[in-house]
């Protein structure tokens, strides 16, 4: 059983994301929308600066949100094909809620960006168990657009896109991915 919510720690032992493109209705509604992302913003945070932003594309707004992805994609690709264009258009218009999470370090700050820039992605980890515990599915998304200039700047002039964070319920059951191998990944550290 995949996002058990029993217990915290069955949640976490049981986390899967799920693909935007499998998400349908219902989706968060405000009230639930503000629970998941008062957790998020509960993320460790070295100096109380919190260096991230939460921008909700509500669901009128995904055409404007697919125009802005289409004309900083032509910026790069002017002769993009029929399937790239259905592919913008799918990754404006998949689920039910969209939350664009920004890294906005503060860069006047004595606290290393790295540690800002870790604590952007504490975030969106936090909105992922958040949602799930709420009973819904996740998918946090990067790809072209997180880096595209022309996108960043519609949302983050000073900072960077951390990720897009879909949000809705399966439409589909949520399959396993592979994972690493426990001894692969975690070793005792002997001294020097």
């Amino acid at each position: 059983m995949f996002n058990d919510t029993s217990s915290p720690a069955a949640l976490v032992a049981t986390r899967r994301s799920g693909k935007p493109r499998d998400m349908a209705a219902p989706g968060p509604d405000a009230a639930q929308l503000r629970k998941i992302l008062g957790a998020a913003i509960r993320t460790p945070d070295h100096g109380k600066l919190a260096p991230w932003r939460f921008v909700i594309i509500a669901p009128e707004q995904r055409t404007a949100f697919a125009a802005l992805l289409h004309r900083a994609y032509a910026e790069t690709k002017p002769d993009a094909g029929r399937a790239e264009r259905a592919a913008i258009e799918e990754f404006a218009h998949q689920a039910p809620m969209l939350v664009v999470v920004l890294s906005c370090p503060a860069v006047e700050s004595h606290i290393p960006l790295w540690e800002q820039e870790l604590s952007a992605g504490a975030a969106c980890m936090n909105l992922l168990a958040a949602a799930h515990a709420e009973g819904f599915v996740g998918g946090w998304l990067t790809g072209w657009a997180a880096y595209s200039d022309t996108v960043r700047a519609a949302f983050a002039p000073a900072g960077r896109i951390a990720g897009f964070i879909f949000l809705g319920s399966p439409q589909r059951a949520l399959e396993e991915r592979p994972r690493p191998d426990y001894d692969e990944v975690v070793s005792h550290w002997r001294g020097v």
